[in-house]
């Protein structure tokens, strides 16, 4: 290999968990997050880098609002866009690498002038769901200001192939991998389903990158990502989602890579590692070599926090015996706080280039935690949190939690009234939103308690997709789901005494928490009607259609709608009735004659279920070799269901006498109308049989009056009713 020189060099900005749009409808701390993401792109154009390499995590929400988006748009557009050219050399196939209608990186796009190429993986707040399977970084990508790639459409296959970037001599080998879910991931790499791909010709050549945005540390036995389950000839590892920052590169011994983790630019919880300084690296490759250059943010906001033990404290120690001292024991934590108010201010000075009005101080971010166990024989009488928070308005950023006091217990659970075992209040106080995920929160409350119908991991996952993937249907399916296969099971039984009949339902619980800790059991499918899938929607690279939130069509109760529903009525003929109105249309193929209601509704659950099965079926997977580069541009089909001819019904009702029954109003009631227009029977192939009244009663069958035959008909899929005087002449003639 020839000699190296500085031209050769990739210099690489790189950040993690910027949350743009956390908190932003704060009126003290809305800003913060997108003007740190604002300064880490400045920085990009100021160090004159050549990309930006983003581990996830850019915006805070799934679906972020628009003043996030205007705000991330903003400063891409400022700061990577421009008449500079981009110097890297895209060596693979970008279709691959880059999904979507535009599969380029954008810097090669002739009609956008792309300076600092960013490219970026999602994280687990920013991560694609609803209609469509879209993620906020769709876009950006699709606006041409980023490069979106690391997408894992499979996670029980997962298939990472490098962007192949070159400049001058030295060859970058870019991996990227998005979140998945942790526990999901370790068993998916546990079974040898990720497959890493290298460049095929010089090898040894290449410098080995890699974004992931995974747990770091072993939160739970299997809720992380090891550092040990990535491949060896990886040569630098950048983590995102830790929000502590550690930026200095750390070396594995073990696989003898290095692994360097940026942290966040906005600290979104009070906790130790949010309070370490907030950095941004350089990482400069030439050739197999690298080095890092930290570069501080300095427009993060100050946070400073500290820990106590009253009890520890021999002047505060003694208060605990006294009665009234809650006046003393305040002014001394006080006296703490503003001691932490002016630490945080200084540190910030310390940092700033430019010069600065007095008034642009931002207020800190406080937090205290006191440990108040009291000795033997005394107690310390505490303040309010909220109230005594609120004594620092002025002077704080977060005036409602300043304070945290907290008990050091061996027990970690405690009794309720009712004798359930709920987690210690110190616990609980610990918990935020962002520092546990959702499945955590729900064991740490059923972990004490005795399920007995419901599998607990699975109620797990429902609460996940209730709150990260806004599906609002996630629970009741669940339970649904649940119930109807306990009733299944123990219907399968011949014979169970009443007395093991709570120890079946508990075996069988027992067993469906097993398989879905395996992964032998996914997440129910949602029944019901679904929405036509689109046309380029591919289910290997979006996932099931059907399993989608947006796909569903719910009916008027607000559930979805199930065969037979208003709102999934297969095709509505056009009437004056209030009922036919309310139903949607679905277009359907025109048929001269239709088999009766009855028949008609049974051919089609038969297709339904027919076109599910062969949904079901697994699409093989293409090697690389064996792929054609023309399959990667081809819109999926639809899948057409089966037409099949109506079936005559099997027993033709008697005709009944009808002299005597006086013909129907024209004109009914609203409530009359809409009750009888369900029992229209628009696919008879001849009235020559009418239904008879049950039971002698005074309901009759509906006829067709000319008020209520629309002339609009040609269209429906159904052939208008003939009127009464056709019918009476066809009895006379037979």
């Amino acid at each position: 290999m020839p000699a190296l020189t500085p031209a050769d060099s990739i210099r690489i900005l790189v950040a993690t968990d910027s949350h743009v749009g956390y908190n932003e409808r704060d009126h003290i701390r809305g800003d913060d997050s997108w003007k740190s993401f604002h300064e880490v792109m400045s920085l990009a154009k100021e160090r004159d880098v050549d990309m930006v390499l983003l581990g996830g995590d850019l915006f805070h929400e799934n679906k972020p609002s628009r003043k996030s988006m205007y705000q991330v748009m903003r400063s891409l557009r400022m700061y990577c866009l421009g008449d500079k050219p981009c110097e890297l050399e895209i060596l693979s196939d970008m279709s691959e690498n880059f999904q979507g209608a535009f599969n380029h990186a954008n810097y090669q796009d002739p009609d956008i002038n792309v300076s600092i190429p960013v490219f970026s993986i999602h994280g687990n707040h920013d991560d694609p769901s609803g209609e469509g399977h879209y993620a906020a970084l769709d876009l950006l990508q699709m606006s041409g200001l980023i490069n979106y790639f690391g997408r894992t459409p499979e996670s029980d296959n997962i298939q990472i192939k490098p962007v192949l970037l070159q400049k001058g001599n030295t060859k970058l080998a870019l991996y990227g991998m998005s979140n998945v879910r942790d526990e999901r991931l370790f068993r998916t790499f546990r079974d040898g389903k990720v497959k890493f791909f290298q460049p095929g010709t010089q090898k040894e050549d290449w410098f080995n990158l890699m974004t992931v945005h995974q747990n770091h540390h072993a939160y739970t036995e299997t809720g992380y990502l090891p550092e040990n389950f990535l491949p060896g000839f990886l040569d630098l590892v950048i983590w995102g989602h830790e929000h502590e920052c550690i930026i200095d590169p750390k070396l594995n011994p073990e696989m003898n890579f290095h692994v360097m983790q940026p942290g966040s630019s906005v600290a979104t919880s009070l906790m130790p590692g949010e309070a370490e300084p907030k950095h941004v690296a350089i990482v400069t490759v030439t050739g197999r070599d690298f080095n890092v250059e930290p570069i501080r943010l300095k427009s993060v906001r100050p946070f400073a926090m500290k820990e106590i033990v009253l009890s520890d404290d021999k002047e505060i120690k003694k208060l605990a015996k006294k009665d009234n001292h809650r006046a003393e024991l305040t002014r001394h934590l006080t006296a703490i706080v503003d001691e932490l108010i002016e630490q945080a201010i200084n540190e910030w000075r310390e940092i700033q280039d430019d010069e600065y009005a007095e008034e642009d101080v931002p207020k800190p971010l406080i937090r205290l935690r006191v440990e108040y166990s009291a000795p033997d024989g005394g107690k310390f009488d505490c303040e309010n949190p909220q109230r005594f928070s609120n004594r620092f308005v002025e002077k704080v950023a977060n005036v409602n939690d300043v304070i945290q006091f907290y008990r050091k217990k061996a027990s970690a659970t405690r009794k309720t009234a009712t004798g359930a075992d709920m987690p210690e209040e110190s616990v609980l106080a610990q918990l935020t939103i962002d520092s546990v995920r959702i499945e955590k929160l729900v064991r740490q409350f059923l972990e004490a308690q005795s399920l007995t119908i419901l599998p607990q991991n699975s109620f797990g996952d429902a609460v996940s997709q209730f709150v990260d993937k806004d599906d609002k249907y996630a629970m009741q399916s669940f339970v649904q789901e649940s119930l109807k296969d306990q009733v299944q099971h123990l219907m399968g039984v011949d014979e169970v005494e009443e007395e093991a009949f709570m120890t079946l339902v508990d075996q069988h619980r027992t067993d469906l928490e097993a398989k879905f800790a395996a992964g032998e059991l996914k997440q129910a499918r949602k029944k019901g009607k679904v929405k036509p899938k689109p046309d380029l929607w591919d289910d290997d690279i979006d996932g099931r259609w059907e399993d989608q939130p947006g796909a569903m069509i719910f009916s008027d109760d607000g559930g979805p709608a199930e065969d037979g529903d208003g709102a999934s009525v297969a095709a509505a003929p056009k009437g004056r009735g209030k009922a036919a109105a309310a139903a949607p249309k679905k277009a359907a193929a025109p048929a001269k004659k239709a088999a009766p209601a009855k028949g008609w509704r049974g051919k089609k659950k038969v297709i339904e279920e027919e076109s599910e099965e062969e949904e079901d079926e697994d699409v093989p997977m293409l090697d690389d070799d064996e792929e054609e580069e023309s399959q990667l541009f081809t819109q999926p089909s639809l899948p057409t269901r089966p037409t099949k001819k109506a079936a005559p019904p099997k027993t033709a009702p008697a005709p009944a006498k009808r002299a005597a029954a006086p013909r129907a109003p024209a004109r009914a009631s609203k409530a009359a109308a809409a009750k009888s227009q369900t029992k229209l029977d628009f696919s008879q192939p001849t009235f020559s049989q009418p239904k008879a009244p049950v039971n002698g009663t005074k309901k009759q069958v509906h006829e067709l009056s000319d008020d209520e035959i629309d002339d609009d008909d040609d269209n429906d899929a159904f052939e208008p009713a003939p009127s009464t005087a056709t019918l009476r002449s066809t009895r006379s003639k037979r």
